[in-house]
Order: structure tokens, then sequence, then C-alpha cells
């Protein structure tokens, strides 16, 4: 898949993610990416990268696609001749999806922001499908949880309360 279809597609998810029920025009893009991360591209320049007059993205402008959409930086190349998609392992799409899956999960509840950070912060790990499973395995053992959930609290609170990042401690977000 070429650049610009990438993007064009990007388009297509944001607008439905967004309730548009239609792709996000390439001006309403660049309004979005302005506000909401603070810098943006021109709808001229988007117009150049989705009909291939520029088929290649400097550094910033590739982080700066990857963060508003919350796609890996190396996502916004031309795939390589030959290349589909069932080249890769199973477990690679299933990240993906399960990426996916939380991003839009933490569109759905901006009314409760500390679970719309926890999943931003798993879907953001690494390794998120590893993270789920974790958890899971925290969950099903015994006061494991709970007692997890004192620790950093503890370690919160040594800190002067929010461990300097503003959020509130894990373990009173573990009972809301």
């Amino acid at each position: 898949m070429k650049l610009g279809d990438k993007l064009r597609s990007l388009r297509a998810v944001e607008g439905s993610l967004r309730g548009l029920g239609r792709s996000m025009t390439q001006q309403e893009l660049a309004s979005a990416m302005k506000s909401e991360i603070g810098r943006g591209l021109s709808q001229a320049y988007l117009s150049q990268i989705e009909s291939g007059a520029r088929p290649h993205l400097t550094h910033t402008t590739r982080e700066l696609l990857a963060r508003f959409f919350r796609v890996y930086p190396g996502f916004l190349v031309d795939d390589p001749e030959g290349y589909t998609p069932g080249l890769q392992s199973e477990l690679r799409a299933i990240d993906a999806k399960v990426d996916s899956w939380l991003f839009a999960g933490a569109e759905q509840f901006t009314s409760d922001p500390v679970l719309q950070r926890a999943l931003l912060a798993i879907a953001e790990h690494e390794d998120s499908r590893r993270a789920i499973l974790l958890l899971a395995e925290i969950l099903r053992t015994p006061d494991l949880a709970e007692r997890l959930g004192e620790v950093l609290h503890q370690g919160n609170h040594q800190n002067g309360g929010q461990k300097g990042n503003g959020h509130p401690p894990p373990s009173a977000s573990l009972r809301n």
C-alpha cells in the first residue's frame, strides 16, 4: 500500500471514530492536528502526500502524523514491492488489533479520564497484548491486585502523593 493510500485510510478510520460517518477531510485533519497536538500540516501538504507528489515524509512530519493517528511511525511509508499483510506473524496482527481496540475504547471514556489514561497507557506499551495478559494474571492471583495497589500508593505518597505526573495513585483508581 502506498503512503497516500494509508493516509486516506487513516482519515477514514479517524472520521468513523469521531462519529462523522465519513472520512475526515484533509482540512479537518489539518485543523484537528493543530488544536489537539499543537502542530499541524497544511491541507495543501496533506493533498501532496495523498496524491503521491510527496512520496517521502520528513521525520518531523512522520512523527506528527503517527502521534495524531496513534500509529507506529514506520507505518507511514510505502510498503515494499510484493509486501502483503499476510506476511506478518499472526501475533503481530493481533497486537495491532489490540492496540486499535484500546485506542478506540479510550475514545469512549472521555468522561472517565483515569480509565481513559489507563487504556492509552496499555495501548502505547510496546507489547500491549502481553500487558493485558499480565493484568489478567494479577487479577487471578488472590489479593495481588490489592497488595500492588497498596505498594504503589505508598510509593506515590512518599513522592508527594502523585508521583509527579499529575495522576492519582493507582490504588485510588482501583477502588472506584
